[in-house]
């Protein structure tokens, strides 16, 4: 089964290459994604009923046994983030497809666009499954360099800014990375996170605090919590739709993933941290001030994007195993949610010619079936009943309410704020683009994602990938039941480090994988 697990990572890699000998053929180049992204999404569904049923499995690259060589693993939280991600970039590849992303052959945009977004892929999974730091690492760079060429392509000015922010932040966060791991493996000889979540416990308390601390801050600013946001909102809304939502919700949970991980496994906690919980607060309140300050569009939903990564810090803080439930089963709804609501922006910006609600008006009346898909995931993020929002939120709340404490009250007090604003925020949005009556047009100059006032250039396979999507969202609250219970387990086996580190070092059996 172990070939189940390498497969994610290896299949994308392996189809940009002939993509490129491809760049005279579109349409072969356009079937090929879509064929290995579907099939990484039957793998990854394999891997969630095989990691579900018989636990973890391990892949050892080359023979080499860990903590030698390179170990590839699957777990229930890896295979289930697994499977939302590549459900959401089979999905994106679709609206990008229709859009014409993949189409222009002038200077071999097409080419690039397609291999370039398989290597991201690749990267995403690679994240997942890696067992070792430096792998980590890799994947991260690997994220970065091809999320970098997706902002920027198709060159204008305001892409290249944002563009270089982007490059500029995530580059030092590199470097910090590079940093930690140095000071990793001085001060334990490894990298492997099984082999660590034995010796970190080794090591005197004030350097394993520092350790924690700055994988935090490497972390954090993968994940966009405040104070480490500021690059994100000026990154992601400049960029295509196609390519935003993809970022957006993808990019800012490897962050989350990594956070969960290490803070786990090698930096375990007792109780809830503090510190933790207060960022999760920041995080919370800030990008939602932020987010009702916006009239873009983009920006907005870029700022509730920041917001609503305080959930999940809020969860993890807590250190339970309810309230890590509750963070996967929001990782899960929000990954589903962001990307449709970016690309809902990309039809909004074509029928409307303007990312700006104030600039827009009756697109209830001119494309109901956009009205719609912006509304189901709207109400979702905002954690209106029965949606997959308000099931994850209130998962939050139970396991907030078990800590008790005046500082997890407050949380508790922050998050129901930030879902009042996030409501706000939607509310705002559907009242001026969609049920106020149309107004004079006034296009963006340089509006993202779409050509301006041109219902013409909202094709259906952007319609059908965005309804796909919202299908999915819909998929989470009928099946919310058994979801939850795949989450429960999931956070178990992540506090439980044994079970990880038995099926990852040869002394504990783990082997080459089953």
């Amino acid at each position: 089964m172990s070939i189940l697990v390498v497969l994610p990572m290896i299949a994308p890699l392996l189809a940009a290459g002939v993509i490129l000998v491809l760049r005279r053929h579109p349409r072969a180049q356009r079937l090929l994604a879509l064929a290995v992204i579907g099939a990484m999404a039957a793998d990854s569904a394999a891997l969630v009923v095989l990691t579900d049923t018989g636990g973890p499995i391990a892949a050892n690259l080359g023979g080499w046994p860990a903590p030698i060589g390179v170990t590839l693993v699957a777990d229930r939280l890896s295979a289930l983030l697994l499977l939302v991600s590549d459900v959401v970039t089979f999905a994106v590849f679709c609206y990008a497809v229709g859009q014409g992303a993949t189409r222009d052959t002038s200077r071999g945009d097409n080419t690039i666009f397609t291999a370039v977004y398989l290597c991201l892929v690749a990267g995403v999974a690679l994240a997942y499954l890696t067992a070792d730091l430096f792998n980590l690492f890799v994947a991260f760079e690997l994220m970065l360099v091809s999320s970098y060429v997706l902002i920027t392509l198709g060159t204008t000015a305001s892409r290249i800014r944002a563009g270089m922010t982007y490059v500029i932040v995530s580059l030092t966060s590199s470097l910090l990375f590079l940093t930690m791991i140095a000071l990793v493996y001085a001060a334990t000889g490894t990298v492997n996170l099984a082999d660590l979540a034995r010796e970190v416990g080794g090591l005197p308390d004030g350097l394993r605090a520092a350790l924690g601390l700055l994988v935090l801050v490497v972390f954090g600013i993968k994940a966009a919590a405040v104070p480490l946001h500021f690059w994100l909102p000026d990154s992601y809304p400049t960029a295509p739709a196609p390519i935003t939502a993809v970022l957006a919700a993808l990019l800012t949970k490897v962050g989350v993933y990594a956070l969960i991980r290490t803070h786990t496994l090698v930096f375990s906690h007792d109780g809830t941290w503090l510190l933790l919980l207060g960022v999760a607060v920041l995080t919370l309140l800030v990008g939602a001030l932020g987010a009702i300050a916006q009239e873009d569009l983009n920006r907005m939903l870029s700022f509730l994007l920041v917001s609503h990564i305080g959930y999940m810090l809020f969860g993890l803080s807590l250190f339970t195993a309810i309230g890590l439930s509750g963070v996967i089963l929001y990782m899960v709804h929000h990954i589903l949610t962001q990307a449709t609501l970016f690309l809902v922006g990309g039809l909004v910006a074509g029928y409307a010619g303007t990312s700006v609600p104030r600039r827009a008006g009756g697109l209830a009346a001119a494309a109901p079936v956009v009205a719609v898909l912006f509304a189901v995931p709207a109400l979702s993020l905002a954690g209106v009943p029965p949606l997959s929002g308000f099931v994850a939120k209130l998962a939050l709340l139970q396991a907030g309410s078990r800590a008790g404490g005046v500082a997890a009250y407050l949380a508790i007090a922050a998050m129901l704020a930030a879902s009042l604003l996030t409501l706000y925020a939607m509310v705002r949005v559907w009242v001026f683009a969609f049920w106020r009556r149309p107004r004079p047009a006034s296009p963006d100059p340089e509006p993202p994602g779409a050509a301006p006032a041109n219902p013409a250039t909202v094709r259906r396979p952007m319609i059908a990938a965005t309804a796909g999507l919202v299908a999915a969202g819909v998929a989470l609250t009928v099946f919310a039941g058994p979801l939850a219970g795949l989450t429960g387990r999931a956070a178990e086996d992540v506090l439980r480090p044994t079970v990880y580190q038995d099926v990852v070092l040869p002394a504990a059996g783990a082997g080459g994988g089953r």
